[in-house]
């Protein structure tokens, strides 16, 4: 295996062979992607009071266990609503004994950014959310905190994803992505309705999107972002992930406005490429505003594509075996018609 890289899908099937990757009940089908795997929650989930870290020297385990972090338990097993607003924690089905060479990073899935749905992975003995040090064994755990939308959530749903790393983080390029506020036809965007239903992430295609969200239009390719307001918007350029690189979705400087521009940030070989099913992607924008009204327009730098190689091409590209978003131009989450 190559010094550095992102471990393609056939090298994640051999972590799941070794060990490395375990779980009391077997992959599902379509759970490793060309360049990622996705992770399934568990039986219960904790109601916290607050998010945490454990640090180096607890388990997450020992911050639970006879703290008063934890409010409630739910149990999962025939449907629990997460509200919004509210801090949970849930055991992932999947653990994680790596090789010394090997790290993990993660993030949530496309369609858990798109439903203004915040995800941060829980190692123990971890000072940082969302990263497992070459050579972790042990659990994991998700937070969750439905911002816009409650959900309604059963074991083995699959709010977010993993990417495996062998050797140190070695970015080849950046790509600065910008905001289209230009369309012939049609919003440029959607803001998200306060107070809607909950959201079934077992309802693919279930949901009337005119009850959870709002078509907005920008007279003169210029909108105003409202403190607190959820937003999807889309990428001007046209985005293609070659089959020998995975990109990851980063802020460009913070100082630039007063929203935040992404959630959901995986891009796999293969997305946007003609002979996978696509034509160039648009790159799909979660953006929050924060303290006060910001003004963007049409064209403005939001973020940024990190690309790094793979240590081998994938066996299949992304959206070979069928994908909701590729060659996707503005989308909302696969739950709505």
């Amino acid at each position: 295996m190559p010094q550095t890289g992102i471990l393609p899908d056939h090298q994640i099937q051999t972590l799941w062979d070794e060990g490395a990757i375990s779980a009391a009940i077997v992959p599902v089908r379509d759970q490793i992607q060309p360049a990622s795997a996705d992770l399934r929650l568990g039986l219960r989930a904790y109601r916290l009071r607050a998010s945490f870290l454990p640090g180096p020297e607890r388990t997450v385990a020992d911050c639970l266990e006879g703290s008063d972090l934890v409010m409630h338990t739910l149990d999962l097993s025939e449907g629990a609503v997460l509200e919004t607003g509210c801090v949970y924690l849930v055991p992932l089905q999947e653990a994680l004994a790596l090789p010394g060479d090997i790290s993990a990073a993660m993030n949530p899935k496309s369609s858990t950014g798109r439903l203004d749905v915040f995800t941060r992975v829980i190692c123990d003995r971890s000072a940082a959310f969302d990263q497992a040090p070459a050579g972790y064994e042990g659990p994991l755990y998700v937070e969750i905190c439905p911002r816009t939308f409650s959900i309604l959530v059963r074991p083995g749903d699959r709010l977010v994803q993993v990417r495996f790393r062998s050797g140190e983080r070695a970015p080849t390029r950046d790509l600065t992505v910008s905001v289209d506020l230009q369309t012939a036809d049609g919003p440029v965007g959607y803001r998200a309705r306060r107070f809607s239903g909950v959201v079934d992430l077992a309802g693919v295609g279930a949901h009337d999107p005119a009850n959870y969200w709002e078509p907005i239009h920008a007279p003169g390719g210029r909108l105003v972002l409202d403190p607190g307001e959820f937003y999807i918007l889309a990428s001007r350029e046209a985005v293609e992930i070659p089959m020998t690189e995975a990109a990851e979705m980063a802020p460009i400087a913070p100082e630039i406005g007063e929203f935040r521009a992404h959630y959901a940030g995986f891009f796999d070989p293969g997305f946007g490429l003609a002979e996978a099913g696509g034509t160039g992607g648009r790159a799909v924008l979660e953006v929050r505003g924060r303290d006060v009204p910001f003004l963007i327009e049409h064209g403005q730098p939001v973020a940024r594509l990190v690309f790094e190689p793979m240590t081998d091409q994938p066996s299949r590209p992304y959206g070979a075996a069928g994908s909701h978003y590729q060659a996707q131009k503005l989308k909302l989450a696969k739950h709505f018609r």
